[in-house]
């Protein structure tokens, strides 16, 4: 899984480097793991089967597609719409990496599953299915999505239950989305665009938080906020049309909400230091670089890490943040801010994860990955054979590789166990690999 990179000078310095093409191409089949709905005729990751077909609305509007969240079945539209605008942040930033490693077409597929999903979703101008799936039924099953017989009912925002943060993520994913497919398929772009444009005006006309409306949402993504999301997806807008009239309206806003004062941060609830790179890009402002060059100073320099140099933000996902962090660093990088200094850290970040920190945390690749993943579809024998709580219970690995998830990751001492009840340490997520992707794409650009 290393390849060794050797660089002649005075004193031959030689390095071990991570095959990130190879990282990059697994981390997609992951996304096919995780897809819902009728399965296309190239799915590769062929031990999952058609699942959750009688998905619908709450007058009977087709809702099959989309993605799995995590271990489970549920179909969280906020984090999944965060996890399609990062992965096409990467296509777009980085279509050079993708394409050496032969994974264009394969990226942008994984971006149209889940916008063509939310454009199902979409089902009137100022109304948007945010779930399918109750949560804590949901997680009482273990077993195959393909065998689910649970209720699964379908919530929505419209006017009088608003969710500007689901519906302007989501415009933000179908506008990112719609860069990547401007010159693979012009007409699907076109569409992306115009369902992100009323999603937009739903989000920021309409104001309030989504899991004040989609309540069963409370306990697994609740939002902090909308205000960084309504930035973000007019910055987004922007950048997908040229249309000025979204950054005057980006810039409006990120001011009226005092983003600026925000802490830094990125993850599927919190887009700030987003936000801030993005309208560096897009605006060449040094306000905005300002912003993204404290957060990366602060990340390099005072974030809690752990004994092997892991940045640790939080427990839960640790690997997650630390690639986020990564991702940031990287456009922060493209920025020319701190260029070596910042693409070192982030390639200190998902090297740890690859190996560095003494183990992979990449199923299916490099040296003792996990094998034993919170996740109930892996962990299932093919039918007809039984897979329940017992299962679950089993010492042995996970009946099927989950290739190229990226599990939670270890403790603020480096300490892990690859146990599948440990939810915290050792789920996967669409979220998790998203950062993730985008910034090994990032790596493999930058050739470092």
């Amino acid at each position: 899984m290393k390849v060794f990179v050797c660089l002649l000078s005075a004193l031959a310095l030689c390095q071990a480097a991570y095959d990130y093409k190879t990282v990059l191409s697994n981390s997609l089949l992951f996304y096919e793991a995780q897809r819902s709905g009728k399965l296309p005729s190239d799915q590769k990751v062929t031990w999952r089967k058609d699942s959750a077909l009688n998905d619908k609305g709450q007058k009977g509007e087709d809702l099959t597609g989309g993605y799995y969240d995590a271990g489970d079945f549920v179909k969280f539209g906020f984090p999944m719409a965060y996890t399609v605008t990062v992965l096409a942040w990467g296509v777009i930033d980085y279509e050079s990496a993708y394409s050496a490693a032969g994974a264009l077409d394969s990226g942008r597929k994984a971006l149209k599953y889940g916008t063509d999903y939310f454009l199902k979703a979409h089902t009137a101008a100022n109304e948007f299915y945010g779930q399918v799936g109750q949560g804590d039924v949901d997680h009482a099953y273990w077993g195959r999505p393909e065998d689910m017989t649970m209720s699964r009912p379908a919530y929505k925002i419209d006017t009088s239950k608003p969710g500007s943060d689901l519906a302007a993520e989501t415009a933000a994913a179908l506008a990112a989305t719609a860069i990547a497919y401007k010159s693979a398929d012009a007409t699907y772009s076109n569409n992306l665009i115009t369902h992100a444009k009323q999603l937009f005006d739903f989000a920021n006309n309409y104001r309030g938080k989504y899991s004040d409306s989609i309540t069963d949402a409370k306990n697994f993504y609740a939002s902090g906020d909308y205000k960084d999301e309504l930035v973000w997806a007019a910055a987004w807008l922007y950048r997908a049309t040229n249309d000025n009239t979204y950054l005057t309206k980006a810039e409006s806003l990120y001011n009226e909400f005092g983003l600026g004062n925000f802490n830094g941060a990125f993850n599927w609830d919190n887009k700030v230091s987003g936000v801030q790179v993005l309208l560096a890009k897009l605006t060449s402002k040094q306000v905005y670089k300002d912003k993204v060059q404290s957060y990366v100073d602060y990340l390099i320099s005072s974030q809690k890490k752990t004994p092997k140099g892991l940045v640790y933000i939080d427990q839960w996902g640790t690997l997650r943040h630390a690639a986020n962090s990564a991702l940031i660093a990287l456009q922060a990088a493209d920025l020319g801010i701190n260029a070596a200094t910042y693409r070192a850290y982030a390639k200190k970040q998902i090297d740890y994860a690859l190996g560095d920190g003494g183990r992979s945390y990449v199923i299916g690749f490099g040296t003792n990955p996990p094998v034993r993943p919170h996740h109930r579809s892996s962990s299932c024998p093919d039918a007809p054979a039984v897979c329940d709580w017992n299962t679950y219970n089993s010492a042995g690995p996970n009946a099927h590789v989950l290739t190229g998830a990226l599990v939670g990751g270890p403790d603020s001492n480096d300490s892990y166990t690859d146990a599948r009840s440990d939810y915290i340490s050792n789920e996967v997520a669409t979220d998790y690999n998203a950062g993730f992707q985008s910034a090994v794409a990032g790596l493999l650009k930058a050739g470092v």
